[in-house]
């Protein structure tokens, strides 16, 4: 089950924001197919505690995250678009690009609390992202 991704990137958001984030990030996550199950341990405490639910890694620096693949688990599910979703509204900018296992290629652009989609999206076949 999955689909294997590679993303790499940087976003801009502040640290100050981090709970708040973790929080919308993981209610987004809970009703969506995929790994992750709020109710199970263990609890993520940060948003890098959880960035393998998004098939990444997350390095914070400042009031900027890289973003990477993850070294665990790299699959792509419905979690992890509602993951990159779930950002949006905390992100001020920046860009996450990821490259399919058949290939495909797109990224989320992230700009003043909104979110687009480039690309066809190889993991779960859309060309944009839900409404």
């Amino acid at each position: 089950m999955g689909y294997n991704v590679e993303p790499s990137g940087r976003l801009h958001l502040p640290e100050g924001d981090e709970a708040a984030t973790l929080a919308a990030v993981r209610a987004a996550c809970a009703g969506r197919d995929g790994w992750f199950d709020p109710d199970q341990p263990p609890t993520p405490a940060t948003l890098a505690d959880m960035a393998w639910v998004g098939a990444a890694t997350f390095v914070r620096d400042g009031d900027w995250i890289e973003v990477g693949q993850s070294r665990d688990d790299f699959k792509w599910s419905g979690q992890a678009t509602a993951f990159y979703v779930a950002l949006a509204p905390f992100v001020r900018a920046g860009t996450v690009r990821f490259e399919g296992e058949t290939g495909e290629q797109w990224a989320y652009t992230y700009a003043d609390g909104q979110i687009s989609q480039r690309g066809y999206n190889g993991g779960d076949g859309s060309t944009e992202l839900p409404g």
